[in-house]
């Protein structure tokens, strides 16, 4: 079955930066969209970043623009988000998920156990 397994996560001062890994199994990676959700307390799940199957589109969510980049090893199933210049309001807990199709903006399904990124002074 599908299995995503993210990890990266971690506490790190305003400003810094992160990269959160994503290993995937049980599916056939190089096929399907991929992407990063976020949630933070008392908020709802944020779509944050999305990659098509053959990494020529990519989606970002608006504040995350010019500091974070989606990018996927298809050859080694695996699925990344490096973080930069990151800020208090970063702060939330990431989940890598499966597309339903190659596309990006067909939606997504299955998430993993998630990874907590906190940013703080």
């Amino acid at each position: 079955q599908v299995q995503l397994v993210e990890s990266g996560g971690g506490l790190v001062q305003p400003g810094g930066s992160l990269r959160l890994s994503c290993a995937a199994s049980g599916f056939i990676f190089s096929a399907y969209a991929m992407g990063w959700y976020r949630q933070a307390p008392g908020k709802e799940r944020e779509l944050v970043a999305g990659i098509g199957s053959h990494r020529l589109r990519k989606f970002y969510k608006e504040d995350v623009k010019g500091r974070f980049t989606i990018s996927r090893d298809n050859a080694n199933n695996t699925l990344y988000l490096q973080m930069n210049t990151l800020k208090p309001e970063d702060t939330a807990v990431y989940y890598c998920s499966k597309g339903l199709s190659g596309d990006y903006t067909g939606g997504f399904i299955s998430w993993g156990q998630g990874t907590q990124v906190t940013v703080s002074s």
